[in-house]
């Protein structure tokens, strides 16, 4: 059975890929850094899955957690939002936003490209952002984060496709979860061409499909706007 890890699988993205994968024959191993009681609730309706529990920002946490992990799909999703205009933002609303998706992306990766080296196999896929493309104001630490994420991408994948491993990342738009349930979505969809707020199985196929279709596509950059970015 393949093996996948979705990071930041209690959120909404995060859990939607967890289920897509789970129901495509993927046994996954579901992350959560806090949320122990919706990690759990999860897994116990994914019949072919385990809760992990690791702090993304942890390097050592995430190396005890995933040093032996062989893995065919990593999904590095777990991120935050601290939004403020630039110059009204704190220093930690900058470095936690930046550790988070930066670092944390790093500090997985790192755990778990060793074994997928060693087989000659394996897929990895970074959730960023349009916001990385495009920029948005009240976002420059989440524009740069999510923009890291899309260069880091892009770079890992020219290094590692000699092993056979392939590395993409997905931008989404507008998704209905927690980070967008505050933002004006009837008034914002009216810029979407295809006039809908996406949600999050919108982004879970497309992820599932990097994964484990798209046998020769890698360093791309998957824009999941509804139109609104193109």
């Amino acid at each position: 059975m393949k093996k996948v890890l979705v990071t930041g699988a209690t959120g909404a993205i995060g859990e939607a890929c967890a289920r897509y994968f789970h129901e495509n024959g993927y046994f996954v191993y579901i992350n959560y850094r806090n949320n122990e009681v919706k990690a759990d609730a999860l897994h116990s309706e994914l019949e072919n899955s385990k809760t992990i529990k690791f702090d993304i920002v942890n390097k050592e946490e995430v190396r005890s957690a995933l040093e032996e992990l062989e893995l065919d799909v990593l999904v590095n999703n777990a991120g935050i939002t601290q939004d403020n205009l630039f110059f009204f933002m704190k220093d930690e609303e900058w470095s936690d936003v930046i550790d988070t998706s930066v670092n944390g992306t790093y500090y997985v990766t790192k755990a778990v490209l060793k074994n997928m080296i060693a087989n000659k196999k394996g897929s990895i896929i970074n959730v960023a952002s349009i916001s990385g493309i495009v920029g948005n104001a009240g976002q420059t630490n989440y524009s740069a984060a999510k923009g890291a994420m899309i260069a880091f991408t892009k770079a890992l994948s020219a290094e590692v496709a000699r092993y056979k491993i392939r590395v993409n990342a997905v931008a989404p738009g507008l998704v209905e979860s927690e980070m967008t349930k505050d933002l004006p979505l009837k008034e914002m969809k009216k810029a979407i061409p295809l006039r809908r707020i996406g949600k999050p199985e919108d982004v879970a196929e497309t992820v599932f499909f990097l994964g484990d279709k798209a046998s020769y596509i890698t360093g791309e950059i998957i824009n999941i706007s509804g139109g609104m970015v193109r």
